[in-house]
């Protein structure tokens, strides 16, 4: 059925942008910046995580799953928001509204469950360490983070049956779940405040009661080992991990506190503008920089992720770096004088530098045959080469053969 005039309009006026061109522009730029901060610093986290894959205990998956969730969220969906911001209207219409609104209400619903599970453990393992050896273990890690992403995915499909829906937020250029649905049916009315209550304000309770619990219980430990004039340097590690998930479980409770309260007031109100547009962008670009902070949380109370950082670099500058090409002329006595042309991967050999008159002697008690020479005659199964600006003038170096990547070639 063909829309009519007043439709259409209709459909404009909600997928138009409420804010100005400028200010659509400035949201552009700024959901551009978390995207390219979130995808390099979680990027690294997931690096890094790879490559200590083997040493990592059951409890880091569930961080693994918190930068997995922000790598996604902002590659999959944010690029949709920030090429509607740059054109002042939202792109795509309903259908893209439903996919950008279901997505970012599944890995929201990720996030939020992910940092309770993290609290609830921390707190476990603080409080109660017989459930460290009961059942906080890998498998049951794994398993806690298969069901954090079917229930978000269970629950964020309902509107798509019915209960619920996803619409543009008033400013026009992001798309959510229909919080004013409180007021049209009993069905949007129930999933509306089941949403609010059951998926955020629960969860903040959990993360809240748990990381002050975690305190406290460590600041009664410290104050009784210091009582007793006992040294409290056994539980220096234990204190920066539940610091680390506290900064991290706070900062995500304070990114997402303006937007849960402005989604609350916008659920009982009944009328449809009682609050400017700006008043709608600011509290959702303050929600999307939760994507951000994690990773420098984690390289500043972690003193592993600190130092699997710098080999990575450092593994990358010597990548980078490229092969090196020395060429070399020996000045012994003998004549004629071979040249030595070696190629040397950075980082990658190793020398051994031996006594000069001891392998002159060997070499003259045997005879010598003109043209080009090699060691292979003095010493079997090595090679005598010049390292680049390594070794003076009166010292040969030879290399051992055990350096895979290393092939000299003799001239």
């Amino acid at each position: 059925m063909p829309l009519n005039s007043s439709d259409a309009n209709r459909t404009i006026s909600v997928f138009s942008s409420k804010l100005t061109p400028a200010a659509d522009i400035c949201v552009g730029l700024a959901i551009l910046s978390v995207v390219l901060l979130s995808v390099l610093g979680n990027g690294l986290v997931l690096v890094i995580c790879y490559r200590r894959r083997k040493k990592m205990a059951g409890s880091e998956l569930l961080c693994i799953n918190l930068a997995v969730v922000d790598f996604l969220c902002c590659i999959c969906f944010y690029p949709l928001s920030i090429l509607s911001s740059f054109h002042h209207v939202w792109l795509g219409g309903h259908i893209t509204c439903v996919y950008y609104g279901l997505g970012c209400y599944i890995f929201g619903l990720c996030g939020m469950f992910t940092i309770t599970a993290i609290s609830i453990i921390r707190y476990l393992k603080t409080c109660y360490s017989l459930a460290n050896t009961v059942w906080l273990k890998g498998a049951n890690i794994r398993l806690m983070c298969c069901l954090i992403w079917l229930v978000s995915a269970v629950w964020s499909s309902f509107p798509l049956f019915g209960w619920g829906e996803y619409v543009p937020e008033p400013y026009g250029l992001s798309c959510t779940i229909a919080w004013r649905g409180y007021h049209t049916s009993t069905k949007d009315a129930f999933y509306v405040i089941c949403s609010f209550a059951g998926f955020t304000l629960v969860p903040v309770l959990l993360i809240v009661v748990s990381q002050c619990r975690i305190l406290y219980k460590l600041s009664r430990f410290s104050y009784s080992l210091s009582a007793r004039g006992i040294r409290n340097n056994l539980r220096h590690a234990e204190k920066r991990i539940s610091m680390m998930f506290f900064c991290i479980s706070l900062g995500f409770v304070i990114a997402w506190a303006p937007y849960a309260v402005v989604s609350f007031l916008f659920i009982f109100h009944n009328e449809p503008r009682y609050m400017a547009p700006e008043g709608f962008v600011l509290p959702a670009l303050f929600a999307k920089s939760s994507h951000i902070y994690n990773p420098f949380i984690y390289f500043y109370f972690n003193k592993t992720f600190q130092r699997e950082l710098r080999s990575l670099l450092l593994s990358s500058y010597r990548k980078l770096g490229g092969n090196r090409v020395g060429v070399h002329s020996s000045t012994g006595q003998q004549a004629p004088h071979p040249i030595h042309i070696q190629l040397q991967e950075r980082g990658c050999v190793q020398k051994r530098v031996f006594g000069f008159s001891q392998d002159r002697t060997r070499s003259r008690s045997k005879p010598k045959s003109k043209g080009t020479r090699t060691s292979s005659s003095r010493v079997p199964g090595r090679q005598v080469v010049a390292c680049w600006g390594s070794t003076s003038k009166n010292v040969p170096t030879v290399m051992d053969n055990t350096a895979k990547d290393y092939q000299p070639v003799s001239i």
